[in-house]
């Protein structure tokens, strides 16, 4: 059987978004699949669905703050939380940043992986404000970019080619039906299908045959 293809439709901004990449990235070299990284805006999705940010109903962003602590234990993900948390994704912006990796995804895409880990890293781990040019460029660095390099791509994100496809990849996402993210879909039997969320891996393995062995499939599970 030929390998399927799985884009993953992220942000930055969203930690479960984190989560969901790093297991997908830990499975692309077990499962039979491509996977393809897919850089998107959060905001233009949220906007054009008329989906509304966890911390507008506060009840829901208590419980969001917890089960991020938990989550980041188990899938091993080292997303540091604090009560500001769900304010801090409200006064973000991560337009900067996604056109950043965009346009390291049109030209370096090597670099899209550990890039794009460095960016959640500063801002869910570090907790540092990633719109700041400065960040960027420390983001880059850490991420194996030269400053040449760097600046280069730092000129590329105010160009229409840059905006654009941004923009056609956060509007794909929602042809196949995203209204949040991370937005998962598996090119499988000659058809798409969306899974939503990070806590769906094991769905998506279910789905396409492969056989799910935890959120960190390189430890063994322990015996009951």
């Amino acid at each position: 059987m030929g390998r399927t293809l799985v884009d993953l439709f992220y942000d930055v901004v969203s930690p479960y978004s984190w989560l969901g990449f790093e297991v997908l990235c830990r499975y692309q070299h077990i499962w039979n699949i491509d996977l393809r990284l897919r850089p998107a805006f959060l905001g233009g999705i949220m906007q054009a669905t008329g989906n509304k940010p966890p911390a507008l109903l506060p009840k829901r962003g208590e419980y969001l703050l917890k089960d991020m602590k938990r989550m980041a234990k188990y899938y091993q993900v080292p997303i540091n939380t604090s009560e500001d948390d769900l304010q801090r994704m409200l006064g973000s912006s991560t337009l900067g940043a996604m056109r950043f990796i965009t346009a390291v995804d049109m030209t370096q895409p090597r670099y899209v992986e550990p890039l794009s880990r460095e960016f959640w890293m500063r801002f869910w781990s570090q907790r540092e404000d990633i719109s700041q040019p400065e960040n960027i460029l420390a983001v880059a660095k850490k991420a194996g970019l030269s400053s040449e390099l760097t600046q280069k791509l730092l000129e590329m994100i105010s160009t229409p080619a840059v905006k654009n496809r941004l923009r056609e990849t956060t509007e794909e996402a929602m042809k196949y039906g995203a209204f949040g993210m991370p937005a998962v879909v598996a090119h499988f039997n000659g058809e798409p299908h969306l899974f939503f969320g990070s806590d769906r891996i094991e769905l998506l393995g279910s789905v396409i045959g492969e056989k799910w062995l935890g959120p960190v499939p390189s430890v063994p599970s322990p015996k009951m």
